[in-house]
């Protein structure tokens, strides 16, 4: 972890001085792994969630070298902003936006950035693994890690689930394969080819990003392999405070998919597969009166999503034209991932 300079906490302009390693556990495993590891987690709305996922992380015996969050106000860092190992930097709220903000912020000293969720918590070996894979691979440019565990499936997991599932998960080995993409939740990027080529997360998808971890896994995969690491472990918490409103999630499940075709980052085959599958899962779960998630709400945006393609207005951004929230939506966007 490092101490975050004067002007590490601002809005939208350029950071401040690298900070300085600061911890004498952290001083001795940069000794031992010559890549410089930085963790970034972009939250909104939901600041006791990042600090305990914070504290946990502060708390881990194999330290990165900076530990860098990113929320749309300071207040949702709350009790963060003077910690001397964090850096805290604000930026637009959005997934997309917050995450490039993060990428500038580690780019002058860092080899491996990895995107963890605010409600990820990784396993204690989680870090030196996937260092030892970019070590190992020069060639792997993206990398997503086992998932032992995701609330998103549900309704959502505490701290005290998560800890006790890495408590009784065998340590398994360290195995490599093929993946489409990375799943958003933890996502760790070599940077060296998204400062050559001029990569970042595409922010014409707003506020939650719904399959931004598709569309920058495709992009950067034309500069290396993008793998999963078996043994690198985690749980998925999937809290559902200040999650997307169903209504403007909806919307996205069909209008992203579109966007990411007519882009290049998606084939059609997935996506139509993936609309198809949104939209049957959002009527099953009105039919069986679903309580956990707001199907009515996402399939009404699944609905006026398709409604748009017929007169080629659908659009990404269209979300941020929406309304307050129907009472049976969420009550803020949320900017975690789900699996997909």
């Amino acid at each position: 972890m490092t101490s975050p300079s004067a002007e590490a906490i601002r809005q939208d302009g350029p950071i401040g001085p690298a900070p300085v390693p600061c911890r004498a556990k952290a001083m001795a495993g940069h000794a031992r792994r010559p890549l410089r590891m930085a963790v970034g987690i972009a939250s909104a709305g939901r600041p006791s969630i990042l600090k305990e996922t914070v504290d946990y992380l502060a708390a881990l015996p194999d330290q990165a070298e900076r530990l860098i969050v990113c929320v749309p106000v300071i207040d949702d860092a709350a009790g963060l902003a003077d910690r001397p190992d964090v850096e805290v930097i604000v930026g637009s709220r959005g997934l997309t936006s917050q995450r490039n903000r993060i990428i500038q912020a580690a780019a002058a000293d860092t080899d491996v950035l990895i995107f963890l969720d605010d409600d990820f918590i990784p396993a204690a070996a989680f870090l030196s693994r996937m260092a030892a894979v970019f070590a190992a691979n020069p060639d792997v440019a993206i990398a997503t890690g086992e998932v032992l565990a995701d609330g998103i499936l549900d309704g959502g997991l505490s701290m005290s689930n998560a800890l006790q599932v890495l408590e009784t998960a065998a340590e398994g080995a360290e195995q490599v394969t093929e993946v489409y993409n990375a799943y958003g939740c933890n996502m760790a990027v070599r940077l060296s080819p998204i400062l050559e080529h001029a990569l970042a997360f595409d922010e014409q998808l707003p506020l939650y990003g719904w399959l931004e971890d598709v569309d920058f896994s495709r992009s950067i995969a034309r500069y290396g392999r993008s793998v999963r690491v078996e043994g690198a472990c985690g749980v998925h918490l999937g809290v559902r405070s200040g999650r997307q409103p169903g209504r403007r999630l909806g919307y996205s499940q069909v209008a992203n998919p579109v966007y990411l075709i007519r882009k290049g980052t998606m084939s059609k085959g997935r996506a139509i597969t993936q609309i198809g599958r949104n939209i049957l899962a959002n009527m099953r779960g009105l039919l069986f009166n679903d309580r956990l998630i707001d199907r009515w709400g996402r399939l009404n945006g699944n609905l006026l999503a398709l409604s748009d393609l017929l007169v080629s207005r659908a659009s990404p951004s269209r979300i941020l034209e929406f309304g307050n929230p129907s009472p049976r939506e969420m009550p803020s966007a949320s900017i975690t991932t789900k699996r997909r």
